[in-house]
């Protein structure tokens, strides 16, 4: 692994980058304040100016993540769409949605996305409650979904399970296919729920 230079060790933006390089490496198994330490050429306590503890590192590698970036907010917000674009951000990297899970379990991190699913959610005609949990449901379903997908592609490449199982084209399109029919199922539990309020 080569160093990054001195320029980019001691700030913040610089020890996220270098838990990116350690996580795509390594897994989120392998992404330890050791590793992150050795890429920066430091010591691990130097870490330690910038995160006071490695969760608190791990919730802002998930906030790189799942960060819209220059992604501009969407005029009539849509359930599905705002969903296949976080499975997406989650599937760009390894161990991704496990990480960003954990983040999300430890109250660490703010999901860019679920924000936009609750205006989309509220668009269709729930209550700010309703919407709220159906943000919720969506965001659960899309980490639960991927976190199986990436751990099953995992297994696949360490050889603990069959590798035609998960990484041939065909296979890969089924589970695009299976996400989506998930998808839309929930997508219409949440349409159907705001129909009802609207007929009330």
């Amino acid at each position: 692994m080569n160093a990054v230079p001195a320029s980019a060790r001691n700030d913040r933006t610089g020890v996220v980058d270098a838990a990116m390089r350690v996580l795509a490496e390594n897994g989120l198994p392998g992404l330890s304040m050791r590793r992150i330490a050795d890429v920066l050429d430091v010591q691990v306590s130097a870490l330690y100016w910038h995160f006071p503890n490695k969760q608190s590192l791990l919730a802002a590698v998930s906030e790189r993540i799942v960060a819209l970036g220059d992604q501009t907010p969407d005029a009539a917000p849509d359930l599905v769409a705002i969903a296949k674009t976080l499975r997406e951000k989650l599937l760009a990297h390894r161990d991704g949605a496990e990480l960003v899970s954990s983040s999300l379990a430890l109250g660490l991190l703010a999901l860019p996305s679920r924000v936009r699913l609750v205006a989309a959610a509220e668009a269709s005609g729930l209550d700010a409650a309703s919407a709220q949990i159906a943000a919720d449901t969506v965001v659960h379903y899309v980490i639960g979904y991927t976190f199986h997908e990436q751990q099953r592609v995992h297994a696949a490449v360490v050889g603990a399970a069959d590798a035609s199982a998960d990484l041939t084209p065909a296979q890969v399109a089924d589970q695009v296919d299976a996400f989506d029919a998930g998808l839309k199922m929930v997508v219409a539990g949440v349409r159907s729920a705001a129909g009802a309020r609207s007929g009330r």
